[in-house]
C-alpha cells in the first residue's frame, strides 16, 4: 500500500511538474508567435533616445542605441525558441539514427558508431560550442547547426541503451522469426518504444540549445543582426547598465525570460522522463567494442549436395555453437534430420541446447555467437543470416514460446496476423487472410480483434501459430508450444498441430522438455542432453526401447492423461 502511494506520488508529482514547464514555455511561445503585433517598435533600428527610462510608449525603456528593449525581448523569444527546437531536432534525428544503427544491426557498426559516440561525449561540451562556434562563423542556422553537432552524442547513447533492450523482447523476436525485415521492425516495434525516452531527451537537449544561444550571443559569437536574449545581455553589459540603473529593465527580463524557457523545459523533460522506464533515463550501458566481424572456426565438413525431392526438409550435420569466441559450446556437434510431412521432436531438459539449435538455424542468436558446422533447408545452405533471413517467417513458421510475450500488446491480434501475411501478400488481401487464418486456428469470431491480455493462454497461443501459417511455410517450427499451459488446452493445441499438418502438409520440428507429451503427436524423436544428441530414431522404437540410460530417465515417469501417441 506505501509503495502504491509513493508510486501516486511520484507520478502526481511528474505531472505537476509537467503542467508547470507547459505554462513557463506558453508564455514566450505566445510572445514569439505574436511579435508583430505585440511589440510597436522595431526590434533592430532605434525609435527614441537612448537608455530611455520604461514608460508608455516604451514599457522597458531603450538601450545605448535608442532600440526598444520591450521589441527585442519578444523577438529575442523566436530566436531563442527557435534555435532550442532546431538544434534538439536536428541533435534528436542524428542521435535516434545513430541508436537505431548500432543497437539493430549491432556487430561491426555498434562498435564504430558507439566509439564515435563516446569521442564526442569525452569532449566538455560549452568549450566544444564555442570552438566551432568562432570557427564556423555566425548566424542562427550556423548556431543550431553547431550546437546540434555537439549534443546529439547523449540521446544516442541512452536511446541505443533502449534499443538494445527493446530488441530483446519477445514480440519482437516473434516479429523477425515471421520474417519482417529490419526496417518494418524497427519502424513498427522499435520506435513506438523510444517515443518517451526520446521525448525527454529532446526537451534536454533544447534546455542545453536554449543556454548555449544564449552564451554564445553574450560572448559575440551569436548573430548581431537578430535581437535575442543572450545579444540583449552581451549589449547591456558592454554598456555598463550594471553601473547605472538601466540593468533593471535592460537585464532583468532577459534574465527572468532565459531563466522561465530553462525552467520550463527541465519541467518538461522530467515529466516525459516519468513516462519512460526511469532505470533507461539514466542508464549508459556498457559498449563491447567488437575487434572484427563474426569468427567461425574452420570447419571440416563438406558442403552438403541439394537434396532430392524426397529427402528431409531440414538436415543438420555436425552443428556446433558458442555464444561469443572463447566460451563453451552451448551445441557440440548435433547431427538430425527432420524427414518431409512427419512431424520430429527435439526433446531435453532446460540447457540442452535445443532453442540454441533452433534460433541458429533460423539466425535470430543474440550478439556475435560463433556457429560452425552444416545446415540445409529444401537442400540450400542455411547457417547464413542471409540465407535464413530469405526463408524465415515464409518458407520456415515459427511458433515462439511464450506467446503473451510474443505478441505485441499494443496491436490487436488481427492487425499482428495481417502484418505477417503483408510480407508476401498484398495489402489489399492481408485482412481476409487474417480472418481466414484466426478461424483456422478455432479463435472466434468476436476475438479476432482483441488484445493479447484479453486472450487466454490457450487462445494467444493460437494466434502465434496462425501468424506462424500466414504466408503458408514448408516447415513449421514450434519452440515449446504448450509451456505454461493446462493439460486441457495443451490438448487442443497438439491436436490443431496435427489438424494443420495433415490438412496443409506440413513438416513440424516441435521443440520441448515433456518427451511424454511430445509422444502422442512426434513420429521421430530427437533426444539431446549438453549440447549433444544423445539418441534419435523413430519416436515409437525409441519409447518403447531406449538404448541410452539419459533416454530411459526421461521416459521413464508416469505418462501424463494425453497418454502415447494415437
Amino acid at each position: 500500500m506505501m509503495s502504491s502511494r509513493r508510486s501516486s506520488t511520484s507520478r502526481s508529482a511528474g505531472r505537476t511538474l509537467g503542467r508547470a514547464g507547459m505554462v513557463l514555455l506558453a508564455v514566450p511561445a505566445l510572445a514569439a508567435l505574436a511579435a508583430g503585433t505585440v511589440a510597436r517598435h522595431s526590434a533592430t533600428r532605434p525609435s527614441a533616445l537612448p537608455l530611455r527610462r520604461p514608460s508608455l510608449g516604451h514599457p522597458l525603456g531603450t538601450d545605448a542605441l535608442g532600440v526598444d528593449i520591450f521589441a527585442q525581448l519578444v523577438h529575442g523569444a523566436r530566436i531563442s525558441l527557435a534555435v532550442g527546437i532546431g538544434a534538439a531536432a536536428l541533435s534528436l534525428a542524428v542521435g535516434l539514427l545513430v541508436a537505431v544503427l548500432a543497437g539493430w544491426r549491432r556487430g561491426w557498426t555498434e562498435a564504430v558508431l558507439m566509439r564515435i559516440t563516446d569521442v564526442t561525449l569525452a569532449f566538455p561540451f560549452l568549450p566544444l560550442v564555442l570552438v566551432l562556434a568562432a570557427f564556423f562563423g555566425r548566424g542562427l542556422v550556423t548556431t543550431a547547426i553547431v550546437i546540434a553537432a555537439v549534443s546529439w552524442a547523449r540521446p544516442a547513447r541512452v536511446l541505443w541503451a533502449q534499443v538494445l533492450k527493446v530488441r530483446e523482447y519477445q514480440h519482437v523476436q516473434a516479429a523477425r522469426a515471421m520474417g519482417a525485415s529490419g526496417v518494418r521492425t524497427v519502424g513498427r516495434h522499435i520506435l513506438p518504444r523510444l517515443v518517451p525516452l526520446a521525448s525527454a531527451q529532446f526537451v534536454r537537449v533544447a534546455n542545453a540549445a536554449v543556454i548555449s544561444e544564449a552564451a554564445l550571443a553574450f560572448l559575440g559569437l551569436g548573430d548581431p543582426t537578430k535581437a535575442s536574449w543572450g545579444t540583449m545581455l552581451s549589449n547591456a553589459s558592454s554598456a555598463n547598465a550594471l553601473l547605472t540603473g538601466a540593468w533593471k529593465w535592460w537585464m532583468l527580463p532577459a534574465g527572468f525570460a532565459l531563466t522561465a524557457v530553462v525552467l520550463g523545459f527541465a519541467f518538461m523533460g522530467y515529466a516525459f522522463e516519468e513516462r519512460a522506464d526511469p532505470r533507461l533515463a539514466t542508464s549508459s550501458g556498457r559498449l563491447r567494442f567488437l575487434a572484427g566481424r563474426r569468427r567461425r572456426p574452420a570447419t571440416t565438413a563438406a558442403p552438403v549436395a541439394v537434396e532430392a525431392a524426397g529427402g528431409p526438409i531440414l538436415a543438420v550435420s555436425d552443428l556446433r555453437v558458442a555464444y561469443a569466441a572463447g566460451m563453451a559450446p552451448a551445441v557440440d556437434g548435433v547431427t538430425f534430420e527432420v524427414e518431409r510431412g512427419r512431424v520430429t521432436a527435439l526433446v531435453g531438459e532446460s540447457g540442452s541446447g535445443k532453442s540454441t539449435i533452433v534460433m541458429s538455424l533460423l539466425g535470430l542468436l543474440p550478439g556475435d555467437p560463433v556457429v560452425a558446422g552444416a545446415a540445409t533447408f529444401e537442400g540450400r545452405p542455411l547457417l547464413r543470416a542471409s540465407a535464413a533471413a530469405r526463408v524465415r517467417g515464409r518458407r520456415i513458421g515459427f511458433v515462439t514460446q511464450a506467446a503473451m510475450n510474443a505478441l505485441n500488446p499494443a496491436y490487436t491480434v488481427h492487425a499482428q496476423v495481417a502484418e505477417a501475411a503483408a510480407l508476401t501478400m498484398p495489402a489489399a488481401a492481408v485482412r481476409a487472410r487474417a480472418d481466414e487464418l484466426l478461424a483456422d486456428v478455432g479463435l472466434p469470431a468476436p476475438a479476432h480483434h482483441a488484445y493479447p491480455h484479453e486472450l487466454s493462454g490457450g487462445m494467444r497461443q493460437r494466434v502465434v501459430i496462425a501468424m506462424a501459417l500466414a504466408n503458408s511455410p514448408e516447415l513449421l517450427i514450434a519452440d515449446e508450444p504448450t509451456t505454461g499451459l493446462d493439460l486441457v488446452t495443451q490438448s487442443s493445441i497438439l491436436r490443431l498441430l496435427q489438424d494443420m499438418k495433415a490438412r496443409l502438409g506440413l513438416t513440424v520440428l516441435i521443440i520441448t522438455h515433456d518427451v511424454q507429451m511430445v509422444l502422442r503427436v512426434a513420429d521421430d524423436l530427437v533426444i539431446l542432453q549438453d549440447g549433444h544428441v544423445v539418441e534419435r530414431g523413430p519416436a515409437a522404437t525409441v519409447a518403447a526401447a531406449p538404448v541410452e540410460a539419459y533416454s530411459r530417465r526421461l521416459l521413464n515417469t508416469r505418462l501424463s492423461p494425453l497418454g502415447a501417441k494415437s
